[in-house]
């Protein structure tokens, strides 16, 4: 599934524009990425759907660098019993492994995700925001790599075909900032507030990661509707 990059065009009346907002760091935006792609896939619309995907962090206050792990991390930041946080990623798991993702937070590096929506930003402008995004999302949660080190984010950068030495000069200057935090304002200016959150034709939200038959009968009704209006 990848980014559209350039604006829908008014002539075409049978394109349907998704924007989605997610972090790099949720475990359910991996899971709702997989869902929501096996209903378009059912849905039979792939060829008749722009993706748009829009940065939003769960938690920016924390460092770039955390010591500790995600299951220390979460029971600090929520307050939890270690045995629940535990539990919890156990399903979280076992939700993913359902759609064919393996997650393994043992291995997970947890990080400021910050950098790595800048990195994504500047892949959609090059027409890879959707592989960049699927290949920090697999590093994050899959691979145990450190997604909040810059030379880890440019050796997956250069693996999805974008330049590297750009990027990096790039990120020093740093560009993309305003984009991210454009994105994470007009997220809280319509009341997102967790994510993965879809917005079909700008009016419909689906929010979290939606059973696939859900986000399947949703593209097929808004689809009709915006060709039927035109």
């Amino acid at each position: 599934m990848s980014e559209t990059t350039a604006s829908q065009n008014p002539a075409d009346a049978k394109r349907l524009r998704v924007d989605i907002f997610s972090d790099i760091a949720c475990p359910w935006c991996f899971i709702g990425k997989r869902r929501f792609e096996s209903g378009l896939e059912s849905s039979g619309l792939a060829q008749d759907v722009d993706v748009y995907w829009h940065a939003y962090q769960l938690d920016p206050t924390l460092p770039e660098h955390y010591d500790g792990s995600e299951l220390d991390y979460l029971a600090k930041a929520k307050g939890m019993d270690p045995a629940q946080v535990e539990g919890m990623l156990e399903h979280v798991t076992a939700q993913a492994a359902e759609e064919g993702l393996s997650y393994d937070f043992r291995k997970l590096v947890v990080a400021n995700s910050f950098t790595a929506l800048r990195v994504l930003e500047h892949a959609k402008q090059q027409g890879l925001g959707g592989e960049m995004k699927e290949a920090l999302l697999s590093a994050h949660f899959e691979k145990g790599l450190d997604t909040g080190n810059v030379d880890t984010l440019l050796q997956l950068a250069a693996e999805v075909g974008l330049d590297a030495a750009a990027l990096h000069t790039a990120l020093e200057a740093g560009s993309y900032a305003d984009e991210v935090n454009a994105d994470i304002a007009q997220a809280r200016q319509i009341g997102v507030t967790g994510v993965p959150f879809f917005i079909l034709d700008g009016k419909y939200g689906i929010s979290g990661a939606q059973p696939a038959e859900v986000f399947a009968n949703a593209l097929t009704q808004v689809h009709a509707e915006t060709v039927g209006a035109n």
